[in-house]
C-alpha cells in the first residue's frame, strides 16, 4: 500500500515539476514580448514626432535603406498588433499552467497525507 502511494506521489511530483518548467518558459516568453512591445511603443512615439517629410531608414543587415514614414508607421503598428496578440496568447497559457500547477499541488498534498497515514499505520502494526 505504501509503495503504491509513494509511486503515485512520485508521478504527481514529476508532473508538477514539468508544469513548473513550462510555466517558467511561458513567463520568460512573456517578458521578452513585453520588452519588444515597449521598444516598439518608443519607436512609434519617435516616428510620431517626425514631420511628414522626415527621413526614415530601416536597417537591413549592415545596410540602411530609406523607407517612407507612412510605411514605417504601418510596420511598427502591425508589429505592435502582432506582439499584443502574442501577449494575450501567452497570458492565457500562463493562466492555464497556473491552474494545472494548483491542481498538481493539491494532488501532492493529498498523496503526502495518505502516505503519512500509511506510515503511521505501518508503524502501529509493526
Amino acid at each position: 500500500m505504501g509503495e503504491d502511494i509513494q509511486r503515485k506521489l512520485q508521478l504527481e511530483l514529476d508532473s508538477f515539476k514539468t508544469v513548473q518548467k513550462e510555466l517558467q518558459k511561458a513567463i520568460s516568453t512573456r517578458q521578452q514580448l513585453d520588452g519588444q512591445l515597449n521598444e516598439n511603443e518608443i519607436v512609434k512615439k519617435e516616428l510620431d514626432l517626425l514631420p511628414a517629410d522626415g527621413k526614415v531608414f530601416k536597417s537591413v543587415g549592415p545596410v540602411l535603406i530609406k523607407t517612407e514614414l507612412v510605411e514605417a508607421k504601418q510596420n511598427v503598428s502591425k508589429r505592435m498588433d502582432y506582439i499584443s496578440k502574442e501577449l494575450k496568447r501567452v497570458d492565457d497559457l500562463i493562466a492555464s499552467l497556473e491552474r494545472k500547477q494548483d491542481t498538481h499541488r493539491e494532488g501532492l498534498q493529498k498523496l503526502q497525507h495518505q502516505f503519512q497515514q500509511a506510515q503511521v499505520k505501518a508503524a502501529l502494526h509493526a
